[in-house]
């Protein structure tokens, strides 16, 4: 008992951002300690037995370049866990890597989480994080912790709105007193946007894209408002007749029209987001808008299409893809503030 609260006394505390695309770490009183992709690369046994051999910016290299005996997983799908002993792996691995590869510590811990999963899910992440050498955990739902790392009067009474797109989840709410008033959740993010240049490319073009080739593809021509149909560039992908690889010209109209459905989810979800918000606190909008977060928020003209078809201004954060886990850790640095907004884990 004695060792455990030296331990723990010796431990610097994080906040993380475990994120279905890229997950960052922020280590109290030295800010934002790591980011890197949510991946790990495990070579498999023939008995079933699995090995750790590279995890984050590493392991995404690997992606689709990895004979059969080594795969690189995404141990979460849609914002939460889907391979739990993976997750667990990755999680010691940003622990370790914040605090120098130290393996005695025992950081308390902020984790951020989609607001719309369920208590067994909630429950995976907590367990994950104690197996991963936890002394203490905390979650905080994705939203409050966007609207903390923004900076808005979410202690006030008074509207805040945010919208945070991320890898596998967006989530739409609103925020007062400390405490979601409305929110919605759906599993459709950044994720859903390159399945849906891959699917688009297979049944127009029959060629076949690479996850990591997709995504830079919406990275470089996504775009919600097409303003210069002229924009273009070259996609190597493989002819799934020939089966060989070939190359062709993409142009921004055509990864808009692949796009239109995830990103129309995500339109949809904020306008039934307002018709469910109690008027006194719509009518805060007016004047503050909605603040948008999330590597998603970087989709070019995303915010044109948003004031579009809610009429209300639309404010993109200054740095969409730190918000969650910089709130995280603001929380983590006020006592109060982590009490009034995070739920501890047991």
């Amino acid at each position: 008992m004695v060792l455990k609260s030296l331990i723990g006394m010796m431990s610097s505390d994080l906040s993380i951002d475990l994120g279905t695309a890229n997950t960052l770490v922020y280590l109290k009183g030295k800010g934002i300690v790591a980011d890197e992709p949510s991946v790990v690369a495990v070579r498999e046994g023939s008995r079933g037995e699995r090995r750790i051999i590279a995890v984050g910016n590493e392991a995404k290299l690997m992606l689709g370049r990895t004979p059969e005996s080594i795969r690189a997983i995404r141990p979460l799908k849609d914002g939460v866990i889907a391979d739990f002993e993976i997750a667990e792996h990755m999680l010691k691995h940003f622990i370790r890597k914040a605090h120098n590869r130290k393996k005695l510590v025992r950081p308390r811990i902020i984790i951020s989480i989609p607001s719309g999963i369920t208590q067994v899910e909630r429950r995976a992440v907590i367990e994950s994080a104690f197996t991963a050498g936890a002394r203490e955990v905390y979650l905080i739902d994705e939203p409050i912790a966007a609207a903390i790392g923004v900076g808005l009067p979410i202690s006030e009474p008074t509207g805040n709105m945010v919208v945070d797109i991320g890898g596998g989840t967006t989530e739409v709410a609103v925020i007062s007193m400390n405490d979601i008033v409305y929110a919605q959740s759906v599993r459709t993010g950044g994720d859903k946007m390159d399945e849906a240049i891959i699917q688009y490319m297979k049944r127009k073009y029959n060629l076949l894209l690479g996850e990591s080739f997709a995504e830079r593809v919406k990275i470089e021509l996504g775009t919600a408002i097409v303003e210069n149909g002229n924009d273009k560039m070259e996609l190597r992908g493989r002819d799934l007749g020939s089966g060989i690889p070939r190359t062709m010209m993409v142009t921004a109209d055509e990864v808009n029209e692949a796009l239109s459905v995830p990103i129309g989810v995500v339109v949809e979800t904020v306008r039934s987001t307002l018709e469910n918000t109690p008027p006194e606190l719509a009518s805060d909008f007016l004047e503050k808008g909605i603040v948008l977060t999330g590597g998603g928020a970087k989709i070019k003209n995303i915010d044109k299409l948003l004031n579009k078809e809610t009429g209300l201004p639309i404010v993109i954060a200054e740095n969409p893809l730190i918000m969650v886990v910089l709130g995280c850790g603001r929380a983590l640095d006020d006592p109060d503030l982590l009490k009034t907004v995070a739920t501890p884990g047991r």
